[in-house]
Parts: structure tokens; sequence; C-alpha cells
């Protein structure tokens, strides 16, 4: 069975597309497959964006999409396997992978073949769209922050900054309109030559400068898109801002909004616990009258 093809990088949120095979799970809850879909599943190797939900009408009866998880089937056995289960990297060869529709209700009826309507929670998507478009951004305003924190020669970032988020990152979390981002300051970042002695201290300053930073991008309403050159689940994709000294590209698997502006008020706050060994950045937008909601 070939891979799932998606159409989420291209913002879609509506689709038909037809039954490919119906899997039961525990709880009296169905994985459906389709061999199209706007659903953005969670991808269990990096869980930084929720699922999307929202419904699925099977031959004109909608049933409600309580989750969404990469599924995978290995040629030999044909087996399918979800999230967590899965024991190879995503896209390994020999493999076919899925994006898993879970739902709950009574899906005897249902048959490979059957005729789908899909249609994504737009409110939800828009949350979360924004909220990743945001963390992208606000990991190169950190490392920009504390470019002046480093005291040996670093890996940098697409824009050139010593990458603090690729070297210190432990967790992150995107939620509709926000996300947080948690850091380790130990011992093998301290011996890479980032400097700690000032940063409790000056920690306001550092959140208010990067709330300055994404505040400017965010009123500079600049471009942002996806590449995703084909529709199969595994394809690279990529995350690309228009940003005013060049260009950025990252590889991203997620969704996003289509310009900085629709981001609307930004505020990131840093947070440092008691043995300053850990620290967290939280970013919350307000963005058309709805706000950060963890």
């Amino acid at each position: 069975m070939a891979d799932t093809r998606v159409t989420f990088p291209q913002g879609s949120v509506q689709g038909t597309a037809t039954v490919r095979q119906v899997v039961p799970l525990p709880d009296r809850r169905w994985g459906v497959i389709c061999d199209r879909t706007p659903f953005h599943p969670l991808d269990h190797t990096w869980p930084d964006h929720p699922a999307d939900l929202g419904v699925l009408a099977i031959s004109g009866v909608p049933v409600p999409v309580t989750d969404c998880v990469i599924g995978a089937a290995p040629h030999d056995t044909g087996s399918l396997l979800l999230g967590d289960d899965i024991p190879v990297r995503r896209g390994a060869e020999d493999w076919d992978w899925h994006v898993v529709h879970v739902v709950t209700g009574d899906l005897d009826g249902v048959t490979p073949g059957d005729p789908v309507e899909l249609a994504v929670d737009e409110e939800r998507r828009r949350g979360l769209s924004a909220g990743h478009t945001a963390c992208e951004l606000v990991t190169l305003a950190i490392n920009e922050t504390f470019a002046d924190s480093w005291r040996k020669p670093v890996p940098v970032d697409v824009r050139g900054r010593p990458d603090f988020d690729g070297a210190a990152l432990t967790v992150s979390r995107i939620h509709p309109y926000g996300s947080r981002d948690d850091y380790r300051l130990g011992k093998s970042l301290r011996k890479k030559g980032f400097v700690t002695n000032d940063l409790a201290v000056r920690l306001p300053e550092r959140a208010e400068q990067i709330t300055t930073l994404m505040t400017g991008w965010v009123e500079a309403d600049l471009p942002v898109w996806v590449d995703a050159p084909v529709e199969e689940l595994t394809a690279r994709r990529t995350w690309n801002c228009a940003l005013p000294d060049g260009t950025v590209t990252v590889p991203c698997g997620g969704t996003h909004v289509t310009s900085t502006g629709q981001l609307g008020t930004v505020t990131v706050t840093l947070d440092l616990d008691a043995e300053g060994s850990a620290l967290s950045m939280t970013t919350a937008l307000t963005a058309a009258g709805r706000t950060a909601t963890p």
C-alpha cells in the first residue's frame, strides 16, 4: 500500500479521499487510513506539533477524529504499527507510511474503497499554525539575543548566529497560539563556551530583547511558506521565512501561517530554575482576538 499523500503543507483543511484500511484499536476505537488527507498527524519522533482533529464523513456518515498519528507497516508482514511502536526511522525503505485517523463509533460496515470527506478543525489548525511559526522564529531570536554569551566559537544557525537553541534545547512543545521551549544549561554547555554567570540578572532584559525582535518581524508582515516537492507523508519539507536580512530555510514537517503579520502581539518570557541549570522560554500570541492556550 503506497504512502499516504498529505495536503496540509499547502494549508489544506478539507479534502476528498478513498478509505484504504480500517484497523481496530483498543477502547472501541478505529484507525482509518485514506489514500490522501489534509490532517497533520503527531510525529512520534519529534512530538512538538500536536495532531489535527476534525471529522471524517464516510459514505456520508460523520465520525469525529479524536487523534491522528503516524502508522507504518513493513513490506514483509504488512502489520501496521503506530507511533512509538514503530522500530525504524520515518521514511525507512521497505516500509509503508500512513496517516492514521483515530475515530470512535461503529465502523463495522466501512470497507476499503468507500468514499470519505475529510474536514480539519480550522480554529485549532489556525492556532497551531501560528504557534509553530512563532516557535520557529523565536528560536532564531533567542540565538541572536544570546550571541554575546559565548566565549568560544560554536556551530551557527541558518542566520549565522551561535546556535544556542541547537546546543541546549531538550523539549519543544507547540500549542494553539504559543509554544514552550526548555533548555538545559549544564556542564556540557558551559564547556562549549556558554557563559551563565550573569544570566539570572539579565533575564528580564533578554526576554525584552527577544520580544522586540519578534515584534519587529511581525510588524514587517514577512512571507512564510512551506516547500513540499511531493505529497508523500515521508517527503522532506522545509519552512521558509523572508526575514529582512535574508530568507531562512529549515527542515520542518508542521503547519504554518502564511505571513508573520498573522501572529499578532507577541510576548516572550524566560524563566530560570533555582539551580540555574534549566531555562524555559514561553511564547504567547494574541492573534485575531485569540490568545495562547497551553
